[in-house]
């Protein structure tokens, strides 16, 4: 079960760490040390410059619109709690939240245009690159598979668009500039 939720991870890298995991602590108190992690990291990353309560208000506002139904990761880390007084940390929470919807809508949308989530990896990554992400000795995909790649991206946008739409044309433009704000310091 855990491995269809990760999708995108090879599946002994996802067992390998659950099992291990599992011995440490339980899974939600492990969750709850992740997301601490992701408030951590933000708050040492976010530029100080950035509204991050305007973000957090249009982020949550999309958070809470959100249909999680077959988003089982999103719906988990939508459960899990932000604070309230740690405005920087909880912008970086609600990314990645937001970013698990992402990554929920796109699994749906490789497996849709018949991808298996490994071929979805090595056409976007190459064979090398997948294998950091736990796939073991992925080949070299076929040409004729990147257009379904590219199917699964345009399908993504798709399944995403319904969510952003819940914001108005304005919030749309603020949200979008709010993030390019908050990630321009990742960028290389």
């Amino acid at each position: 079960m855990v491995q269809a939720v990760q999708g995108f991870l090879g599946p002994h890298l996802v067992t390998a760490g659950w099992l291990a995991g599992r011995a440490v602590m339980p899974a939600e108190e492990a969750a709850a040390c992740y997301a601490q992690a992701v408030r951590t990291w933000g708050r040492a990353n976010i530029p100080a410059d950035v509204d991050v309560e305007h973000f957090n208000r249009l982020a949550q506002q999309l958070i809470d619109a959100a249909d999680a139904d077959a988003l089982s990761l999103f719906a988990g880390w939508r459960g899990q709690p932000c604070p309230g007084n740690d405005s920087v940390g909880a912008a970086m929470q609600r990314i990645h939240v937001l970013r698990e919807h992402r990554g929920a809508c796109h699994l749906a949308a490789v497996r849709l245009c018949g991808l298996s989530a490994r071929a979805a990896m090595v056409v976007n990554l190459g064979a090398a690159q997948a294998t950091r992400y736990g796939w073991q000795e992925p080949h070299p995909i076929a040409a004729p598979l990147i257009p379904r790649w590219q199917r699964a991206e345009q399908l993504t946008d798709e399944l995403q668009a319904p969510l952003y739409a819940t914001l108005t044309e304005r919030q749309r433009t603020e949200f979008a500039q709010l993030v390019n704000a908050l990630t321009a310091s990742l960028t290389p």
